[in-house]
């Protein structure tokens, strides 16, 4: 405080005395302090300081081992530092440094250490207390948290739908509750039971055991809370015990149970009352009792009124079949009050910005969610109950629909009045009444314009039914004209311009459909189907994967992807998806022939002869599996068994003679001569003037040498000689060949009678090994890449062993579902119907 000046002091120099240090500190005299340079110039100054031991003592160092700096004259001061005085022992008469100029921050110039908070008196810190062993409290409180914990991960994984994982978890909170409870009551703690806990580990228990279907486990464990009178409002849980009763078909329980709650839910909890109501009258329902039914469900209608149990209660009369409790519980379902906002309030209708942007948001909020799920349940109530009591609550059909869409027009619901209206259209489509429907239909065409679209969807798919593809056309664009996000609309152009072939055409409206409604299956199942026919396999497969993706295991799709598989030449993949079919439709007799002509293409005989044999034991009027099954049986030198396949194939076509010319063959292979000769001597008288069995006579009876072969000879001339003048005047405006030629000519024509139908060809020439089979034609898509066997007459009556040939042959797959496979899907959806669902009309038009 001596160096400080305050203002005013000295008035001369405001900034005086800061030049005045400490000798020790002063540096303007060492170069002649004799005892500096000394230290300087040697290693005397650089030896380490003594510490000193005495008790008491921090830092301070021994007086000997310091230096002094004096002046010439041999007078010193000692040197100090900041760890405390630098020799002079403990002696306080040297001056010492200030390590600052405010001596107030707790610097002592006495050699005192820093202690601003004067802890040094209290000496040093205490050691750290040991942690002691829990407590009884502690530990159960730990324990309980464990319990909740476990309860959460229970209820955490039922939600996710872990069920099995749920359940052991409330097995363990439930373990782990017990152990609680005999800790209390080892500890003496018994009076702080926590009820809420153990109502809690209970009632999670016995809900997964519902869960997991373990019924009797649940039901016992209800019991265990519901007997238990400690636990407030536990009659409730009677209702969870009637449901699992309800479950179980135990209807009697199931009600039973539901009164014991009732009678404990008090009055003023309406709503819980009202919904086991509810749950009264189904049981009543399943149980075939409909006025006990009615009884419940009117009483919720008089008490507080709601769709679902306006729904119910007109399905009740229409069972007892009143139809005049009919009309007054639908009247009764249309006096239900929706209190939901309207969507007009949600329209934006100002230029504030951020007023619409809140209405943007708002829009989809999850409030609106549910005022949107509300909204859908009451029009599908209502729409129900009219579909289900218009054909029988008046004379006529037409009349209950009328007698319905007044009751909806006179009441706040009327805009549900059209939708009726086009269910009544597709009401007369079901009786297969098209005038009426198309009349109905046609109504709506100067209405609103959403209506007047579904209208025209409709009369398109109508006429296209009837094959009228203009009216289906001026329709399909007046629909789409009407909406323009209208998808069923340009599915019906779409079929419109496939069915007259214009392929490219069909495909754009097929993609434009897409592009409103990436899920829309006909117009996925439809582009597949025009991209096969433009031959552009790839796509047709992604689209048809796609549909396969959202439709799984539709058999269609399933056989068009092994198709495009097929026509792409991968057998591998196609054997997979044929391999699936079968999973789906096992008594296919077509999918087991692609299967054989895939086998059979790859050189695998024996497989490809058990896919042609299921096919066979599925449809064994087959020509084509027929005769593969014989060449098969022929090739491998075993004609015998070849006869009962061929004689099946002369059943069906007696007036074929190549049929009754490979029985008598496989006869003379196997060695039967004499049965062999009977049977061409049947073919002959049946069928005269076949060449080729006069031939065959001749053969086998100069083999046999008998007699008669000079008459078949004779008689082979003849026949020859009749077809080279039918063959004359066939060719009478060109130059006759010779008799040899017409000779030949006449043979293979006459051998070839009937070929072409039944799939065989004669042979072109003597020794001739196999002939092609023809491609039969039949609705559908047509399947080609598999390879047959197939032979000719000459070659069963070559002695050598048989070396078959093989071609691609072109046949078509049969749908279980449906003759016409690629015709293409158009917009209306049957529910009654097994068939795939066509390009449907809207969701608000499908009867439920």
């Amino acid at each position: 405080m001596e160096t400080l000046r305050f203002a005013g002091e000295d008035d001369d120099d405001l900034y005086s005395g800061f030049n005045e240090v400490h000798p020790a500190l002063d540096t303007r005299h060492l170069q002649n302090d004799q005892g500096f340079q000394e230290a300087v110039r040697t290693s005397h100054g650089r030896r380490p300081p003594t510490q000193s031991r005495g008790p008491g003592t921090a830092a301070r160092l021994t007086s000997a081992a310091v230096p002094r700096l004096g002046t010439s004259q041999g007078t010193g001061v000692p040197l100090h530092s900041s760890l405390g005085q630098v020799g002079g022992g403990g002696s306080s008469d040297g001056l010492r440094r200030p390590m600052t100029s405010m001596r107030g921050t707790g610097y002592s110039s006495q050699g005192a250490i820093f202690d601003p908070l004067n802890q040094a008196s209290k000496g040093p810190a205490p050691p750290l207390i040991s942690k002691t062993e829990e407590s009884p409290e502690e530990k159960i409180k730990a324990l309980e948290r464990r319990v909740m914990g476990l309860i959460e991960e229970s209820c955490l994984a039922a939600s996710r739908g872990e069920v099995r994982l749920a359940l052991d978890r409330a097995k363990e909170a439930s373990s782990k509750e017990r152990s609680l409870i005999r800790q209390r009551e080892q500890a003496g703690l018994s009076d702080g039971h926590n009820l809420d806990l153990t109502f809690s580990v209970l009632f999670n228990l016995a809900n997964q055991y519902a869960a997991n279907d373990m019924y009797t486990e649940a039901l016992n464990t209800y019991q265990v809370i519901t007997k238990d009178r400690m636990f407030n409002n536990s009659g409730r849980l009677r209702v969870n015990m009637g449901n699992i009763h309800y479950k179980m078909g135990q209807y009697n329980k199931a009600i039973k149970f539901y009164r014991m709650a009732l009678d404990q839910v008090p009055n003023t909890h309406k709503s819980m009352r009202i919904k086991i109501m509810h749950n009264i009258g189904l049981v009543f329902v399943r149980m075939g009792q409909y006025s006990e039914a009615c009884t419940s469900f009117e009483y919720i209608m008089q008490e507080e009124a709601n769709f679902k149990t306006g729904l119910d209660l007109v399905t009740a009369y229409y069972a007892l079949g009143d139809k005049e409790k009919m009309k007054k519980g639908f009247l009764r379902l249309l006096e239900c009050q929706l209190d939901i906002d309207d969507d007009e309030k949600y329209t934006a209708s100002s230029d504030d910005t951020q007023a619409n942007l809140i209405l943007e948001v708002i829009r989809n909020d999850p409030l609106r969610k549910i005022e949107r799920q509300m909204k859908q349940e009451a029009e599908r109530s209502i729409l129900t109950a009219a579909k289900l009591i218009s054909p029988v609550i008046e004379n006529s059909f037409s009349a209950g629909y009328n007698w319905c869409v007044d009751a909806i027009k006179n009441s706040q619901y009327a805009d549900l009045a059209n939708d009726l209206e086009i269910n009544k259209a597709v009401m007369y489509l079901r009786q297969k009444n098209f005038k009426d429907a198309v009349e109905t239909l046609k109504m709506f065409e100067k209405k609103e314009t959403k209506v007047a679209s579904t209208a025209a969807t409709n009369l398109s798919f109508l006429y296209f039914l009837q094959n009228e593809t203009d009216l289906a056309e001026k329709y399909a664009l007046m629909a789409r004209d009407s909406n323009g996000y209208n998808d069923a609309a340009l599915v019906n152009l779409g079929n419109c311009c496939y069915k007259r072939e214009d392929y490219e055409k069909a495909r754009e409206h097929y993609i434009a459909a897409l592009d409103i409604d990436a899920s829309c299956v006909e117009a996925l199942y439809n582009l597949g189907l025009t991209n096969k026919k433009l031959g552009h396999y790839e796509e047709a497969l992604d689209s048809l994967l796609k549909m396969h993706a959202i439709v799984r295991n539709y058999p269609p799709v399933v056989y068009q992807i092994a198709h495009l598989y097929q026509l792409l030449e991968d057998n591998d993949q196609a054997s997979e998806w044929y391999l699936q079919l079968l999973g789906l439709v096992p008594t296919d007799s077509h999918i087991h022939q692609r299967l054989g002509q895939i086998f059979d293409s790859e050189g695998d005989k024996q497989q490809a002869y058990q896919y042609y044999f299921d096919s066979y034991r599925y449809f064994p009027s087959n020509l084509e599996v027929i005769d593969w099954l014989g060449s098969y049986f022929i090739e491998h030198q075993v004609a015998e068994k070849a006869i009962s396949y061929f004689e099946r194939a002369a059943l069906m076509q007696p007036d074929e003679p190549k049929w009754h010319l490979m029985v008598a063959a496989c006869h003379r292979r196997s060695g039967n001569y004499q049965q062999a000769l009977n049977t061409y001597k049947q073919i002959n008288r049946r069928f005269p003037e076949n060449v080729e069995c006069l031939k065959l006579l001749i053969r086998l009876s100069s083999d046999l040498g008998l007699k008669e072969a000079g008459e078949y000879a004779l008689e082979l001339k003849k026949v020859e000689r009749a077809h080279e003048q039918k063959e004359s005047r066939a060719t009478s405006g060109s130059r006759p060949g010779s008799r040899r030629s017409s000779s030949r000519a006449s043979r293979s024509g006459s051998a070839a009678s009937g070929y072409e139908e039944s799939g065989i060809h004669p042979p072109k020439s003597p020794g001739a090994r196999a002939s092609a089979r023809s491609a039969r034609s039949i609705p559908g898509s047509a399947l080609s890449g598999g390879r047959t066997t197939r032979l000719s007459l000459n070659d069963l009556e070559e002695n050598e062993p048989y070396t078959p040939s093989s071609k691609e042959v072109d046949s078509s797959y049969v749908d279980p579902l449906g003759p016409l496979q690629e015709r293409p899907k158009t917009s209306l959806r049957r529910k009654d119907e097994d068939e795939f669902a066509d390009e449907e009309l809207g969701d608000d038009l499908l009867p439920e």
